[in-house]
């Protein structure tokens, strides 16, 4: 059976060492001294499992946004050399309300 680091995250520690009973590699040896962040560590690393939590952006398009804060950085540059405190602030709003878009559409 395949596992998940969320599903191995949320079982608790008796049956993370039942599934490391069952497993000849070297980061699950002594299976049963370790603690469970230890454990689970070594399982994963034995079974191949990405620890890392992935993000997906749903409901916008993120090349669109990030393609818009690109041109907003330009004008933020161009506001900074010029000294410009309005267009300053105007650019660094706009960045900031669509890195917060793309932050609460990320799941």
């Amino acid at each position: 059976m395949a596992h998940t680091y969320e599903e191995l995250k949320h079982k608790p520690l008796a049956e993370l060492r039942e599934i490391a009973a069952g497993i000849t590699h070297d980061a699950v040896q002594g299976y049963t001294q370790l603690n469970k962040d230890h454990l689970l560590v070594g399982l994963c690393t034995a079974l191949g499992i990405d620890m890392k939590a992935h993000h997906e952006v749903k409901g916008i398009d993120k090349a669109a946004v990030k393609t818009r804060i690109k041109e907003w950085k330009g004008k933020r540059d161009a506001a900074l050399a010029a000294h410009d405190r309005k267009a300053l602030k105007l650019a660094l709003d706009q960045i900031h309300q669509l890195k917060r878009t793309m932050r609460k559409a990320t799941v």
